[in-house]
């Protein structure tokens, strides 16, 4: 019998072994409440963010052995990542120094477990060092740039803890080592002007202890770090925890397996709705639906002060913490309408209750815009108010007054905009490289991507009139559909498999981009002739596809040269972005392509929840056959994880299994997963009041006893 709900051990990514600075991402750990990136060495770990606490990317806990800088020995080190820890290990000498770090459930902290093991015959004693620093600071605004902010503390020595205080006392770290010492560093005093990320990272004090390990014994401390908006908040948070911390580290392991489960049991309390089990003798169908699951709890975030009560985070740990991107999560809208259809509702309202043309996403911490536009938000918007209510049946939510009107307003509205953005030809202008993809200079203006989005959203806006009555506003928006496709499909390259994209001088150029496959693809692939939706298909296969990932843009387009960042360029890819083309080649007529890629995508779910991007293989070597995660560093700035990995369960739901919901509630479906597996089921879809099994033959049935 194959599981049907995972644990921690079932998501556990492959055991990485690396050198200092070699091209590996660090991981990142979650207690729903803020988190923690996990560096390279033996403790070291940084942005350790609890909102409203932040600090940058404050690196903290360097090891060092025996007094000697531990990088500086040049060992190999291991890290085993699980959704509740990072398990790190690594030999010098005759010493094996294992390190487990969790975030803490229920807590503001992090807490790392240090096991010493002796190899040799000798009794001796071991002196472990760890050099603490914070910049622990409460802004009150928004955190409105990539990296959250931070600022010079004050370090105090307590005993075996040092203490760090922001200038204002609003933000607090205490730090320290069990049955050791602190000391103060005696470094000078870092400029106000000092820049963390480019000149170094400043020392605070000293954390040590010795300790006596016997020959072929092993001997323990362990490093705890709070952080509060009082010194008495933080240090009893410390001292919970410094009292029994592999209680916290059993602790972590069992608040994530009741995530999981949570996640696929409606009946749980830790989410308002679920996701379905899937069934499958699969392992790679398996291993990427849960995987997908994953990726979207592990973006929760209910701490304390989150203005909307609970959110769901974009990326992390390094970048832009506290904001939810429309964009992002919009890719994920089928999963948020199943698993926290009351949090979506909630998140939906907010957005619509602010000037979406403004702005990219809202902070959690003030509710407050954060960034500039971008395009795809009217298309992002329609998407989930139309996911939402098909999935819930929540009809009355089309009928809310949100700011001056209601949502069904705000949808036509939505649906309506491109014809605002037109300069003197038929078609939508969006922008400049920085309102799109941001890494692709040609990709700018009149794209068939979101053009062809707009004739999809006004057949949306039209099904959503129908379901209130208003069946000439529903007549009146298919007819503007209509109107606009064949403008839309007048960009297409016979022969190519491509679209061009409008420039202001009247200029086509010609755009291999995965976007306009994707898009035009999931929105308008039955308005396509047979030919187009050949090529489509051939230019995927031919220039973007890899094994176990794909390019974002074709290596033979000449904006490959452009830019190295790997989420829309030729040596990568976002993470929706793999999902999304899966399911256009559903909709082109080509779902034999998808499912012979699926064993293939299943091999780079062996790093933890996926990536912002992963390479292909063209660009950097894969790790144990999966596409490597790319890492936050220049050139690259990408984070370790992202949101959007919801794109794969809309993937395994509606392409795969062929699940097609209507805005009515009208459930059919006729997929392709039977080449995976032909006894694969569905079990518990919920479609408004009821829940439903669907088999692989596309047989639909309403589940036993629910």
């Amino acid at each position: 019998m194959h599981p049907l709900i995972p644990t921690v051990e079932d998501l556990a990514a492959d055991a990485v072994t690396h050198h200092y600075d070699d091209m590996i991402a660090p991981t990142g750990l979650t207690n729903m409440f803020g988190t923690v990136r996990v560096d390279h060495d033996l403790t070291a770990i940084s942005a350790v963010q609890f909102p409203p606490v932040s600090q940058g990317l404050t690196q903290t806990a360097v090891l060092f052995v025996d007094g000697r800088l531990f990088a500086s020995y040049g060992v190999p080190v291991t890290h085993e990542w699980r959704a509740d820890r990072v398990v790190r290990r690594a030999t010098v000498g005759e010493l094996e120094i294992e390190t487990t770090t969790v975030c803490v459930p229920g807590k503001t902290a992090v807490a790392i477990d240090i096991a010493v093991r002796n190899t040799g015959s000798q009794d001796r004693e071991v002196r472990i060092g760890l050099s603490a620093a914070a910049r622990v600071t409460r802004s009150q605004e928004a955190w409105l740039d990539a990296e959250s902010p931070s600022e010079r503390d004050t370090a105090t020595v307590d005993g075996e803890r040092l203490v760090f205080s922001s200038a204002d006392a609003a933000a607090w770290s205490v730090q320290g080592i069990a049955g050791g010492s602190s000391a103060l560093s005696g470094v000078a005093d870092l400029p106000e002007a000092f820049d963390t990320g480019i000149g170094g990272n400043g020392r605070g004090g000293e954390l040590s202890v010795a300790l006596a390990v016997p020959g072929g014994g092993v001997a323990r401390t362990a490093y705890v770090q709070a952080v509060g908006i009082s010194e008495d908040d933080a240090a009893r948070a410390y001292d919970a925890i410094a009292a029994d911390v592999p209680g916290a580290v059993a602790a972590a392991e069992e608040f994530w397996n009741r995530q999981l489960h949570a996640a696929f049991d409606p009946d749980d309390g830790e989410f308002s709705g679920a996701l379905p089990v899937l069934e499958t003798a699969s392992a790679p169908l398996r291993r990427l639906y849960w995987w997908a699951v994953l990726g979207v709890i592990w973006f929760r975030r209910d701490f304390a002060g989150n203005v909307l009560g609970r959110s769901y985070d974009t990326l992390m740990p390094n970048y832009w913490g506290t904001t939810t991107f429309i964009w992002d999560y919009s890719l994920s809208s089928v999963s948020h309408a199943l698993l926290d259809p009351a949090e979506m509702r909630n998140q939906v309202r907010h957005w619509i209750s602010l000037d979406i043309h403004s702005h990219f996403g809202t902070s959690s911490l003030t509710g407050g815009p954060v960034g500039r536009w971008y395009s795809v938000n009217d298309y992002a918007m329609t998407r989930l108010v139309h996911d939402y209510v098909r999935f819930t049946g929540d009809t009355a939510f089309l009928d809310e007054i949100v700011g001056d009107q209601t949502v069904a307003a705000s949808v036509r509205q939505w649906a309506m905009a491109w014809k605002d953005l037109r300069r003197g030809t038929a078609l939508a202008d969006y922008g400049e490289i920085d309102n799109l993809l941001e890494c692709v200079s040609s990709y700018t203006h009149e794209v068939a991507s979101l053009n062809a989005a707009n004739v999809w959203s006004m057949r949306t806006a039209a099904s959503l009139a129908d379901l209130q009555g208003d069946a000439s506003g529903g007549a009146e928006l298919r007819a503007e559909a209509d109107a606009l496709l064949p403008a839309v499909i007048e960009r297409y390259i016979p022969g190519q498999g491509i679209f061009a994209a409008g420039q202001p001088d009247g200029t086509q150029l010609p755009v291999r981009h995965c976007y306009d496959f994707s898009v035009v693809g999931t929105t308008v692939a039955d308005d396509l002739a047979p030919s187009i939706r050949d090529e489509m298909v051939s230019f995927f296969q031919r220039e973007l596809q890899t094994d176990n990932w794909m390019r974002a843009l074709s290596p033979w387009d000449p904006d490959a040269s452009y830019s190295p960042r790997p989420d829309h360029q030729w040596n990568g890819a976002y993470p929706a972005w793999p999902a999304d083309a899966g399911r256009a080649l559903a909709a082109l007529g080509a779902p034999e392509v998808l499912t012979s890629w699926v064993e293939g995508l299943s091999r780079t779910a062996n790093q933890g929840p996926m990536g912002q991007a992963h390479f292909v293989e063209e660009a950097v070597p894969g790790i144990n056959g999966g596409a490597r995660k790319a890492p936050p560093q220049l050139p690259y700035i990408i984070d370790w994880s992202c949101s959007s990995s919801g794109a794969w369960v809309e993937l395994v739901i509606e392409a795969l299994f062929g699940v097609s919901v209507t805005t009515d509630g009208s459930v059919r479906a006729a997929g392709c997963v039977a080449a995976l597996d032909p006894h694969a089921v569905l079990r518990g879809l919920r479609v408004g009041e009821k829940t439903y099994d669907i088999d692989a033959s596309g047989g639909i049935a309403e589940t036993a006893g629910r």
